[in-house]
């Protein structure tokens, strides 16, 4: 198979990624372009030793780490720039080693090889990142999930990190009544509802009466990440772990970045 066969089908997770790494998709999407035009320059030099999705992210990272990672020009919001200073608070490797062990899956060992780091270090920089968000973070949480079991246990891991679950509601139209009523710090949305209503729509909705942070979670990513429109900064897969929600909802709530979704 070729190279770029191999590497194709994680392309959007890579795209999350560095949305997630930046806090703004067109920067985020800045630097995949980068990674995929040396990939395209110089295929030999792709790290041919490692799986293809983790070669590709250490690509980035060669690229990320060359370059000058502060969001400028229209990405310069008020958002960002509290971001930028957030970050500031926040060792880059560190973040990174969050990100990539947590948001994309990674082992361990997975993530020191893509990094250049042992796992022993990868293991302490991850306990120390999610650490300094806890303090940094706590909020009331609006659950968007039309599968009990789901819900419940998204609730148990919300307030098992600190937060507080405002509202668990099934249906856009009773997310959107919720959102007005309780102001939620952070929406936390499937995208498929009880009634086949659209988790999208609702968010959609709320964001058009104020400005929240919103993570979708879904088994059909996919459907959010297709490069033709805006998408969510912060995208959680099915099945998906606890570390995973929990640094999500962190990582939302660092950057105070809303959905994205037009």
């Amino acid at each position: 198979m070729s190279l770029a066969r191999e590497i194709a089908p994680h392309l959007p997770l890579l795209r999350r990624y560095a949305r997630a790494l930046t806090g703004a998709q067109a920067s985020g999407d800045a630097f995949v372009a980068a990674s995929l035009e040396a990939i395209v320059a110089n295929p030999a030099e792709f790290p041919s030793d490692l799986e293809p999705r983790a070669g590709l992210y250490k690509v980035f990272h060669r690229i990320w780490q060359s370059a000058n990672i502060e969001v400028d020009g229209d990405e310069a919001s008020a958002n960002a720039r509290k971001a930028q200073e957030r970050l500031r608070q926040l060792a880059p490797l560190t973040r990174q080693v969050l990100l990539l062990t947590t948001l994309e899956n990674f082992t361990p060992q997975e993530t020191g090889e893509i990094l250049g780091r042992d796992a022993d270090e990868v293991n302490a920089l991850l306990d120390e990142a999610i650490e300094e968000l806890d303090k940094q973070t706590k909020a009331r949480v609006l659950i968007i999930e039309d599968e009990a079991v789901i819900a419940m246990d998204l609730s148990d891991l919300i307030t098992g990190a600190g937060h507080q679950v405002c509202a668990m509601e099934t249906t856009a139209s009773g997310a959107v009544a919720a959102a007005k009523r309780e102001r939620p710090d952070l929406v936390l949305a499937d995208i498929q509802l009880a009634d086949n209503s659209s988790g999208i729509d609702a968010v959609k909705e709320i964001l058009a009466s104020f400005s929240v942070p919103v993570i979708f979670i879904t088994a059909f990513p996919a459907r959010l990440l297709t490069g033709e429109r805006p998408e969510p900064t912060f995208l959680i897969t099915k099945p998906y772990s606890p570390d995973m929600v929990r640094a999500a909802v962190s990582q939302a709530l660092f950057f105070e970045s809303t959905g994205n979704i037009n």
